[in-house]
């Protein structure tokens, strides 16, 4: 007969055949009760229609969720079993939790997303920079909530004298689509704001919900203003941020954003006048000590070089000239040679002549008839014969 188990004995082996049988778990209900106990962990139970499960979600697990459970709510829970062994009992020990329906919203949300950047709304190249000194600022917001407030008080402390346009609207629950783009046309028709802010505070994934719809970000897409989204707290980035010209942390780092702090930018300008006085008076500094180096010669003493120097130019150009006549010269009496060899006169000169009938040159005995008169020329004079008959 086996020895028989004791309790901790037991609880270890269901708890060992509780991991194997289990392992990772996804649980769906509706929470029953809840506790957020003063070390930071929730205690909860979870029910459906016939049964009740105590569950329990971990300090540090916990803090990565945007919201607080409710009793009431249906949730959808991963995680697995373990035996609390001191009771005996086993829980569900939470590692994630989410609305139940979060898993189709956040699938829609990013279907949504994958469009509109295939459109390229996302895209960096078509955002627009925001104006570096306006003087009317439009916001699209709740006229009783705090970002207003917070938009508001930063832009007098930054900047005085800045006019700013409040087109109120609804930011979350129903309607609050329709009401954000309505804001943001009637300051487009206002015409009169250089920059929109459209945003509010902090809140859940579903206070916030708005700011991720498609209607609020062709808005934000067809606004001939630069915007830039101020959406809360909110870890998760909303489709409102994505598509702004740029998108701020808080209502009040969009008022920082848009506006440059006044006493900053009197100070950079103090700056920049203190460094262009300071290179006018380097520049100016330069150009005396060039000065200083400068040799200023009398006026008849440049006329006396001027006198010498066109007096050398003219004895160049007398001896080119010269060079150039003999030059030709010579080029002369060698073609004049040239032409007195080739001259029949020439041969003339050597005891030959040059026989003519009728001013035709005789080279055959043929080309005179008998009695005819010929002509000949001699080095020295001419002849006039007749020709006989053999």
């Amino acid at each position: 007969m086996s020895r028989p188990l004791t309790i901790t004995g037991l609880t270890r082996a269901l708890k060992q055949a509780i991991g194997v049988q289990f392992g990772d778990i996804r649980v769906e209900g509706e929470i029953a009760s809840f506790t957020a106990h003063r070390s930071g962990h929730w205690y909860f139970t979870l029910k459906d229609a016939r049964s009740v499960i105590n569950a329990v979600m971990f300090r540090g697990l916990n803090q990565r969720l945007s919201w607080s459970p409710r009793v009431g709510e249906r949730v959808l829970i991963s995680g697995g079993l373990d035996i609390y062994a001191p009771h005996g009992k086993y829980n569900l020990i939470a590692r994630t939790m989410q609305r139940a329906g979060d898993g189709d919203l956040q699938r829609k949300l990013e279907e949504l997303k994958a469009r509109l950047n295939a459109e390229g709304l996302f895209e960096q190249a078509r955002k627009r920079v925001l104006p570096s000194m306006p003087k009317s600022i439009g916001v699209a917001t709740s006229g009783s909530g705090a970002a207003f407030h917070d938009i508001r008080k930063v832009l007098l402390r930054r900047f005085p004298g800045l006019t700013l346009y409040l087109a109120p609207c609804r930011v979350q629950g129903a309607g609050a689509p329709e009401s954000i783009v309505e804001a943001i046309e009637l300051l487009n028709r206002h015409g009169k704001s250089e920059v929109l802010i459209i945003g509010r505070g902090g809140g859940s994934r579903e206070d916030l919900a708005a700011f991720s719809t498609e209607l609020v970000a062709r808005a934000i897409v067809s606004s001939a203003i630069p915007v830039v989204s101020a959406v809360g707290h909110e870890i998760d980035t909303s489709i409102s941020d994505l598509v702004a010209d740029v998108r701020a942390a808080t209502p009040s780092h969009a008022a920082e954003l848009v506006v440059p702090e006044r006493a900053e930018l009197a100070a950079r300008l103090s700056g920049l006048h203190q460094r262009l006085q300071w290179s006018i008076r380097r520049d100016l500094s330069r150009r005396r000590q060039g000065l200083d180096k400068v040799v200023v010669r009398h006026p008849s003493r440049r006329i006396a070089e001027a006198r010498l120097r066109c007096d050398d130019l003219n004895d160049q150009l007398l001896r080119a000239t010269m060079w150039d006549l003999n030059m030709r010269r010579r080029r002369l009496a060698m073609a004049v040679g040239r032409l007195e060899a080739l001259s029949p006169l020439a041969v003339l000169s050597r005891g030959y002549s040059v026989t003519l009938h009728d001013d035709v040159a005789v080279r055959s005995a043929d080309q005179v008839p008998v009695g005819g008169v010929v002509e000949i020329r001699l080095s020295e004079g001419v002849l006039r014969a007749q020709v006989l008959p053999d």
